[in-house]
């Protein structure tokens, strides 16, 4: 059989509209079942709480179950390589946090190359932490805390959500101070504040979602935020750049997947997520928790992945920050 110019262009089309058809009606399958989203901290941390906010709205939008499963340990490390191991099929997603970024650094050796194994699927939120300390500590203010610690030498404790947390790596603020402080690490937020509330630590430099019911309870004192800029939130409490010049930390959280998940289920679940957080009442309550969301597409996820990965590398070096 001789084909012709013009019956060869229209087989050549019509295979490409098939291909098309064959990947839309693929997405569109795709969640036919439940799916996991992995968070490697405790639940009731604050990527914790964002993460269950998506979930919720990945469930009622797409019609099957996003299921939260919690695998503290190991600065989010256990989570990550379970992800990481998992098959690229979607259905086995990564609560990702700075924590990955900072682990990348902090961390000698893993048995994964975050960037290269982790597909960057949208990115959810970013965060400030909060100074904080129980009421009954003697400094009330960040000077006084500076120089309590100067008098008191390696007898003020900084709790943190784990080794490799935005709350271990920002306590590293005394190589900025001068102050000598001991860490402890905890399995998540939420034990760590119970401590810190009973006084068994002196400080933690925490996620402000997880700590803000505590500090408009009373429980917690703030000092300071480590934004550029003071939170509505908390206009009274100051910013901890006004008395350590160029101090600024922030957590940041979004979802990934396995390497070589299928484009068209990562743009599905990018589109789905910057769906809510374009919803007024998502925004609102991500606002509430202290807090703003950041819309962005799996490729400007990439490059933002890859360029907090590089900063923390750099605090991490000057710091000498440990995993413990």
């Amino acid at each position: 059989m001789k084909l012709t110019r013009r019956n060869f262009l229209h087989l050549t089309v019509g295979a490409a509209v098939l291909s098309a058809v064959s990947r839309v009606a693929r997405a569109q399958g795709y969640p036919s079942r439940p799916v996991r989203i992995i968070v490697g901290f405790a639940p009731g941390q604050a990527i914790d709480i964002v993460t269950r906010i998506i979930g919720q709205w990945l469930s009622e939008q797409l019609g099957q179950q996003f299921i939260i499963e919690n695998r503290p340990g190991a600065g989010g490390n256990i989570a990550t390589e379970a992800v990481v191991r998992a098959p690229p099929d979607g259905y086995t997603l990564l609560a990702v946090g700075s924590n990955n970024m900072i682990n990348a650094t902090l961390y000698q050796k893993l048995n994964y190359n975050f960037i290269r194994d982790v597909a960057p699927v949208a990115s959810v939120y970013r965060v400030p932490q909060v100074m904080e300390v129980n009421p009954s500590f003697p400094a009330k203010t960040v000077p006084e805390f500076i120089a309590y610690a100067k008098a008191h030498p390696g007898q003020i404790s900084f709790a943190s959500a784990g080794n490799g947390s935005v709350a271990h790596v920002t306590g590293e603020f005394k190589m900025m101070t001068g102050v000598n402080m001991l860490h402890v690490p905890y399995r998540g937020a939420p034990p760590a504040l119970t401590d810190l509330i009973g006084g068994q630590v002196h400080v933690m430099f925490d996620n402000m979602p997880s700590s803000i019911e505590h500090i408009r309870a009373g429980r917690l004192r703030p000092l300071a935020v480590t934004a550029t800029t003071r939170w509505q939130g908390l206009p009274d409490v100051p910013t901890l750049g006004d008395f350590v010049p160029g101090f600024e930390t922030s957590a940041w959280a979004g979802i990934g997947a396995p390497k070589n998940t299928r484009a068209e289920i990562i743009d599905t679940l990018n589109r789905e997520i910057n769906a809510a957080l374009a919803d007024p009442t998502i925004k609102a309550r991500f606002a509430e928790l202290g807090g703003e969301v950041l819309a962005l597409s799996p490729s400007e996820y990439g490059k933002r992945i890859a360029a907090e990965t590089e900063k923390w590398a750099k605090v991490i070096k000057f710091s000498g920050a440990k995993p413990d």
